[in-house]
């Protein structure tokens, strides 16, 4: 058993912990009830669980609680779209031989929306839904500026790099993927605009057709949704509102401070202007989100009675 199905697995052994006592299935709803496994899927310098933390705080057991089965897969930090969407392509196999399932509902974070794209694409049999969550479906003007001030084989795209590097190893090893490749540089040029434009020209299922639209509800036997915020600065006791306040800066229209609004399009767009910025769309700072806005938490356990309902 590799490292990565064993943190798979770590999530496998939460799930059946909430799920096997009497008392909790007699306490569940069945609200978020899926037909389907559901697999959330962490998007750039992201993970499971790293140090005891949850880059999806709070949302799996949340989920779970009232039916669903949830696993947490845990890809490259850093690497390309192409790279990344393999590893997973493995761990959703893995996924469906654990629990006889024939299909999965992939929901995807930001890197996570194009590396569940490249799944459904490539697999299509395997997957009842794609959705993504300030997905980077589009590209992300921060990463063109990024690579603009980053050029090619540059002592800067150097030096950036081996920062990168470093970040994404740490977070491997607190994380317990150690033998996941990082590849910042290719990381970065996979989440541009020119870059996304190649990958959707070859994977255009839920694309929209024009520049803020919808894109096909159901493609190739597989339904696609979106969602995202379209805020930078939430909240003042959230220290990465700081930093947000400052990438969404680059944007002249609606951004989360890292994805445009109309980026993060696909599918059926359920809503892009949530008072959220990106790291508020997984409920962190540890839950520190917008006073009145709808709870991060609740949108993803509406995601999942959608998804109940329609027969996913």
């Amino acid at each position: 058993m590799d490292e990565a199905f064993r943190q798979l697995a770590g999530g496998v052994g939460l799930a059946c912990a909430l799920a096997a006592p009497t008392a909790v299935q007699a306490a569940s709803s069945g609200y978020t009830q899926t037909k389907y496994p559901i697999v959330l899927v962490h998007g750039l310098f992201g993970f499971d669980q790293a140090l005891g933390v949850d880059y999806w705080y709070r949302i799996p057991a949340e989920l779970q609680q009232d039916g669903a089965k949830v696993y947490v897969a845990q890809v490259s930090a850093t690497n390309s779209t192409e790279t990344r969407g393999e590893q997973l392509l493995s761990q959703v196999r893995q996924v469906l031989a654990i629990t006889g399932a024939a299909k999965v509902n992939l929901i995807g974070h930001s890197h996570g929306g194009p590396t569940v794209r490249y799944v459904a694409g490539v697999a299509p049999g395997l997957i009842a839904s794609v959705t993504t969550v300030g997905g980077v479906n589009k590209g992300s003007r921060v990463a063109d500026v990024a690579r603009g001030a980053l050029p090619p084989g540059s002592v800067s795209e150097a030096v950036a790099a081996g920062v990168a590097r470093g970040l994404s190893g740490l977070i491997s090893l607190a994380s317990g993927g150690t033998q996941l490749p990082q590849d910042p540089v290719k990381a970065l040029d996979a989440l541009t605009t020119k870059s996304l434009a190649d990958f959707n020209r070859r994977f255009p299922a839920g694309v929209p057709t024009s520049e803020c639209g919808e894109g096909a509800y159901s493609q190739n036997g597989i339904r696609f949704y979106s969602w995202s915020g379209a805020s930078t600065v939430t909240n003042i006791l959230d220290p990465s509102d700081a930093l947000l306040g400052l990438t969404g800066l680059v944007y002249g229209s609606a951004s989360d401070g890292l994805v445009g609004t109309c980026s993060s399009h696909l599918g059926q767009v359920i809503r892009d202007n949530y008072w959220m910025n990106h790291v508020d769309e997984i409920n962190h700072f540890f839950g520190l989100v917008h006073l009145f806005e709808t709870s991060p938490v609740t949108l993803y356990r509406q995601q999942a009675n959608r998804l109940k309902n329609a027969g996913l």
